[in-house]
């Protein structure tokens, strides 16, 4: 609330003299080239993603990446290129991995541009937008409703300025400020305006590094990168003494050849290490954040993709969400005897008072422009807590007079004539604003109380064409969703009904303030009306308790708590610079249609890593069983690496690439490392067993010259057809793409055995018909005990 005689006051805990005159100017041209001279800037590097440094060193040094460049170097001394060609894969997947994520760095940093803040700045006494990083020591910097301090300063000017620091402090109150009372940089204005002056930018400036991280592309906070985490230090343990037991079995105990000793070495430890996944989720995360790119939405905490596909309930703020900003009076309705001339001249007037009028504010401005007569004494800027706002007025002809704009049923009292009338146009789907006449000065903290109803002025919303294919998307999706709006909650209801969303409509002024009845209410209901922006906080933290994973959009200051306790925040491009600071998605084209994109894309990054996962460790799993069988009959290991190279190329590599990109709708479930390993580990055993078998019983039918690649052939033969039969279980249900990949693989396989050319390069050569065909009835068997297996699996351990 603002005086315009007010004199300047001084903060009691911070004492800094009220600005003079000149400063309202703002910088000259001279004087903030001096202070970007001597480095007075605000120079925080505000980053939407890795540099490329960071990426390639992110891909390249890595710990597998390590233990399989030492291997491929040995293989490149010791063996032909053939056994080394699982060294160019890892080259070829890290460059692909470097490039993907370049990629999609240049997105979010393009964005990123689009969607930074922008705060207006006064230089040469003109206000000029600039970027947050040209901000310099003493700027004059204005400030509305919705802007984030980004910068410590101290206040210069105030209009009823009102600002939030609870992401500072977790003080929910706003806090009123006068000239001279320090404002701090990760606070934001909640109720009306004015400007502070920079007095610490940079790294010196209190939260800094909030504008920085708010925005940073991260790899954190991520279930599948935390599982996958999991998941590879365990194989790291398992590898250990698998490959020590091969070492020295190869190497000592068989008295083999070195170079081939070592080669089998290699051929046994290489294909223990599931290099592929890491690459792989990171190209799937990659490319998701291109493909949400390209609809113009910027995802700023990368797991965020996978955070919104395990939402089960998404709240919406109606305005904004549901309804498009603008809006537009259609009926002005006097009450009792008020002279309509007479009221025209009032909202005219309440519009100029406002220096930063919200949508229905403006709607009143657009139909009501202001006379000039009357001069604004006194202001008390709209917010979401109050629900009103106001002005006194001294009017033309000498006369003092407070009027109130705002809410019917928080400025009267229940009993009113005129709130009948309000509920009638409210569930018509009808925004209603009361103006009364106050009896009170603004500053009583009561001014509401025996304030005299004047007239209502009836907005209708603009609804937004593609909220209704939106909302039924969730309901198919079986995403609950809830309406929560500071709007009177018949109205609201009436929206949503429009919308086809049905469910019980609720005051939340009536909501139980305990947690345990909040939640228990939020699952009853659907619409909730009249809530505050704390109780919007209070509903996350409810349905959370609940077990409930959620969404919460919105674009108005009224929102940031809630967006920043959601499990996902979505803010609108267009909404305040609070909102996309704390929001992990922003719809840079003010889309709620783009919210179903990006929750396909986050099920589909999941959905089809867990698919893929689990063929990376079957694999992992039969090659560490394959080595301890090996290492306890003290044999010669079967394979040598070209042959697990050309396996792993047919059987997992190339499919997994397909499968990783695949649409896939299923909602994200929880426990990844439970849900991966309970199919790779009796598919990786089972695998194993199979291969050993079949590879003991060539050792005893093949004597001679020859044997060894002969027996390696028959247990290859084996665990090709077996993992082929995984991949086929892997890629249900089947689509004619699916079909197609699984049969292809098939025949690059047939190809490699019938052309001679390759079956030198690879060293693989069926012998005799009893022997192959030994090692085909092994792998149908296996077959049928894996599908037994796997449904076991699913009855006993459900996901």
């Amino acid at each position: 609330m603002t005086h315009i005689d007010a004199g300047a006051e001084l903060d009691p805990v911070h004492p800094v003299p009220a600005p003079s005159a000149p400063e309202s100017r703002g910088l000259t041209s001279a004087e903030v080239a001096e202070r970007v001279t001597r480095g007075q800037v605000n120079d925080v590097p505000v980053r939407s993603s890795r540099t490329l440094s960071e990426i390639v060193r992110a891909n390249v040094f890595t710990r597998f990446n390590a233990i399989i460049g030492v291997l491929w170097l040995i293989m490149l001394f010791v063996a032909p290129i053939q056994d080394s060609l699982f060294g160019f894969v890892i080259l070829a997947n890290t460059g692909i991995g470097i490039v993907q994520e370049w990629r999609a760095k240049q997105t979010l940093d393009s964005l990123a541009v689009i969607g930074e803040a922008r705060p207006t700045v006064r230089r040469d006494g003109v206000a000029t937008e600039v970027s947050t990083s040209e901000l310099v020591l003493d700027d004059i910097i204005e400030i509305g409703p919705g802007d984030k301090i980004v910068v410590d300063g101290v206040c210069a000017e105030a209009d009823g300025l009102e600002i939030d620091e609870s992401l500072l402090t977790g003080e929910a109150d706003p806090v009123v400020k006068h000239p001279g009372a320090e404002v701090r940089s990760g606070s934001f204005v909640v109720a009306g305006g004015g400007a502070f002056k920079a007095t610490r930018v940079g790294r010196e400036a209190y939260a800094a590094q909030l504008a920085e991280e708010a925005s940073r592309f991260t790899l954190v906070h991520s279930e599948l990168r935390s599982g996958i985490s999991t998941i590879l230090k365990y194989v790291t343990w398992m590898m250990i003494p698998a490959a020590i037991g091969l070492v020295v079995t190869q190497l000592f105990v068989k008295n083999n050849d070195l170079k081939d000793a070592i080669a089998r070495t290699v051929g046994g430890i290489v294909p223990m290490v599931p290099e592929g996944l890491v690459l792989l989720t990171s190209v799937a995360f990659a490319i998701g954040v291109i493909r949400l790119g390209r609809q113009q939405c910027l995802v700023q905490e990368l797991p965020a993709i996978e955070g919104l596909a395990r939402v089960d309930t998404v709240c919406l703020d109606k305005t904004g969400t549901l309804t498009e900003g603008g809006m537009d009076v259609t009926e002005l309705r006097m009450l009792g005897d008020s002279d309509e001339t007479y009221v025209h001249k009032v909202l005219g007037a309440l519009g100029e008072s406002a220096p930063r009028p919200n949508a229905s504010l403006q709607a009143v401005i657009d139909a009501y422009p202001d006379s000039d007569e009357w001069r604004c004494v006194e202001s008390l800027p709209f917010s979401s807590a109050r629900k009103y706002s106001g002005a006194t007025f001294s009017e033309g002809d000498g006369e003092t007079s407070t009027w109130l704009l705002g809410a019917p049923d928080v400025l009267l009292a229940d009993g009113e004539p005129a709130l009948a009338e309000t509920e009638r146009l409210n569930r018509e789907g009808l925004r209603i604003l009361l103006l009364a006449r106050a009896a009170r000065d603004l500053d009583d903290t009561d001014v509401a109380k025996a304030a005299r109803p004047t007239a209502l002025v009836v907005l209708e919303q603009r609804l937004r064409p593609d909220a209704a294919d939106t909302l039924r998307y969730f309901a198919d999706q079986h995403v609950r969703a809830k309406v929560i709006s500071g709007d009177n909650a018949v109205s609201v209801g009436a929206v949503a009904a429009k919308l086809g969303l049905s469910g019980t409509t609720v005051d939340a002024r009536r909501l139980p303030e305990d947690p345990l009845g909040m939640a228990a209410a939020l699952d009853e209901g659907t619409v909730f009306g009249r809530v505050t922006p704390q109780q919007k906080r209070d509903m996350v933290g409810a349905l959370q308790s609940r077990g409930h994973t959620v969404a919460m959009t919105g674009d108005g200051v009224n929102d940031v708590l809630a967006l920043k306790d959601a499990d996902i925040g979505v803010s609108m491009g267009s909404g305040s610079e609070a909102t996309r600071a704390v929001a992990q998605i922003v719809l840079l084209n003010n889309s709620f249609a783009t919210l179903p994109s990006v929750v396909a894309e986050g099920r589909r990054v999941i959905g089809n890593i867990t698919r893929v996962a689990t063929l990376f460790l079957v694999k992992t799993v039969y090659s560490v069983l394959l080595a301890l069988l090996v290492v306890c009959w003290q044999a010669q290991y079967p394979f040598l690496p070209r042959h697990l190279t050309l396996l792993s190329t047919l059987t997992i590599g190339v499919p997994a690439f397909f499968l990783a990109l695949a649409p896939n709708t299923e909602r994200a479930r929880p426990h990844f490392v439970r849900r991966v390993m309970r199919y790779s580990i009796p598919g990786g055993v089972v695998a194993g067993v199979a291969t050993f078998v079949t590879y003991l019983i060539a050792r005893h039918y093949y004597t001679g010259e020859g044997s060894l690649d002969a027996e390696t052939s028959a247990a290859t033969l084996t665990l090709f057809l077996i993992s082929m039969w995984i991949l086929a279980i892997i890629a249900r249900p089947y689509t004619w793409w699916r079909v197609l990949l699984v049969a292809s693989m098939g025949v690059a396989f047939l190809f490699v055995l019938v052309v001679p050319s390759l079956q030198s390069f690879f060293a693989l050569k069926l012998v005799g018909v009893t022997m192959p065909w030994t090692a085909v009835a092994i792998a149908v068997v296996a077959a049928v005990a894996l599908e037994f297996l796997w449904k076991w699996v699913d009855r006993r351990f459900p996901a």
